[in-house]
């Protein structure tokens, strides 16, 4: 998959579930769960134990899925999550070597920030898009918006603080798409999960962001 398709695939879903999860088995269930929902996409985060395995079983399982890594530190890092597979690459701050790695080996990429500053860095490196975490603490839907009036050219992913019910508000404020973690995998109720639950909540989100999209776009 070319980066162009993946950045579309991004765009298009409006979610991205991020899961940070305590055993390489329950990252792997989560994914596939949310996968089989409609949401083609996963964030592993490099704090899940055996990330790079998952990432790897899961190109190679689910081609068709995006899958990413999250919490990429260090250039070393990436480059063992590109060989896993991965087709994304993200963190929850700005670490420009990692942006321009990405750059060099034509993988979409999207950094944290949390200030206009780290935004305005984080978009002149080259990044597709621009990752505002924590969302919540920061002010929430109003923060997007705030950042959307004088960067409207910043596709902005809004992460930390997105439920079910601030993820219209997030869309509606001009957000491009959403990271979500707990609130879509809970790690703490993972083991006593089952699938239909994880999908139903899939479909929450996906309806949410469908509608909130309609509402701004006039439709």
């Amino acid at each position: 998959m070319k980066k162009a398709e993946v950045r579309a695939r991004i765009q298009e879903t409006g979610i991205i579930p991020g899961i940070r999860v305590a055993t390489p088995e329950h990252a792997r269930f989560a994914a596939e769960a949310v996968n089989r929902s409609g949401i083609p996409i996963a964030e592993i985060t490099m704090t899940v134990p055996g990330a790079l395995d998952v990432i790897a079983h899961l190109a190679h399982s689910l081609p068709e899925m995006v899958v990413g890594a999250g919490t990429v530190l260090d250039i070393e890092t990436a480059s063992r999550c590109l060989e896993a597979g991965a087709k994304f690459l993200t963190s929850t701050g700005l670490v420009p070597e990692v942006v321009e790695f990405a750059l060099k080996n034509d993988v979409v990429v999207f950094p944290g920030a949390m200030t206009p500053t780290d935004l305005i860095a984080g978009w002149k490196l080259g990044a597709d898009f621009i990752k505002i975490y924590p969302c919540g603490p920061l002010g929430g839907p109003n923060y997007i918006r705030a950042l959307k009036l004088p960067f409207p050219q910043v596709p902005l992913i809004a992460t930390g603080g997105v439920n079910q019910r601030t993820a219209g508000d997030f869309i509606l404020n001009g957000a491009t798409a959403l990271g979500i973690g707990s609130e879509l995998i809970n790690p703490e109720g993972l083991p006593l999960m089952k699938e239909e639950q994880i999908r139903e909540l899939a479909r929450r989100y996906l309806k949410i962001v469908k509608a909130a999209r309609a509402q701004r776009d006039g439709r």
